[in-house]
């Protein structure tokens, strides 16, 4: 992102005039009363900016010390999870429709079909639906399924070891692969998901948005 992150961490940065956490937080149903941000790079800044509390709900905060990966991220938070709970990955911008979708089911991963060629985590499926591998950087076809990073799970997930990949990072993805073999977890079709890499996005993703009703 450039210049745009050098004083400001990623997930800060606006969107039609939301950063990306209050675009986050603004499609949260009733349901989810709290919300726990893991925080790393300038985590300070969005610490100041939310303090305890958003427009009703409990916010609560977890510095990850060290950047190892999203499996890592989410081990951190797991002495103030309970039961059920979603995951949003900090600097994606995520659906109404697709948040209540994924959260028909114990266990979800968000995906989007692809329309075009590129790379990203491939998702495979079974003949019902459920997953049974993610490939990171993989290269991906028209109607492959890439993960968009937004998860419905179970703190039955801490029971499983960490995986490690290649960076030698944890990852959430390679890790819910091994869940997968005990537990029925379903894929949802995106209809919102956008996917920020680079400053040229936020512009398109306005546009996008700014001629959408609703998220």
């Amino acid at each position: 992102m450039k210049a745009l992150t050098e004083s400001m961490p990623k997930p800060l940065l606006t969107v039609l005039g939301n950063n990306l956490i209050e675009h986050k937080l603004g499609i949260l149903p009733r349901e989810i009363s709290e919300v726990i941000i893991v925080t790393g790079y300038l985590g300070e800044k969005i610490r100041e900016h939310f303090g305890s509390e958003f427009k009703g709900k409990k916010i609560r905060f977890v510095e990850q010390k060290e950047l190892l990966g999203t499996m890592f991220a989410l081990k951190e938070a797991e002495p103030l999870l309970s039961g059920r709970f979603m995951v949003m990955m900090g600097d994606d911008i995520y659906s109404k429709a697709d948040v209540t979708e994924c959260l028909k089911h114990s266990w979800a991963v968000l995906v989007k079909k692809m329309t075009e060629k590129g790379r990203g985590a491939k998702v495979i499926v079974n003949d019902k639906k459920h997953i049974t591998d993610i490939i990171e950087g993989a290269e991906l076809d028209v109607g492959s399924l890439n993960n968009a990073g937004l998860y419905v799970l179970h703190t039955d997930i801490f029971k499983y070891p960490l995986v490690q990949i290649p960076s030698g990072e944890f990852g959430l993805p390679q890790t819910l692969v091994k869940l997968a073999k005990d537990f029925e977890v379903s894929v949802v079709l995106s209809k919102g998901w956008f996917q920020i890499t680079n400053p040229e996005d936020l512009g398109r993703i306005e546009n996008v948005m700014g001629n959408k009703s609703e998220l």
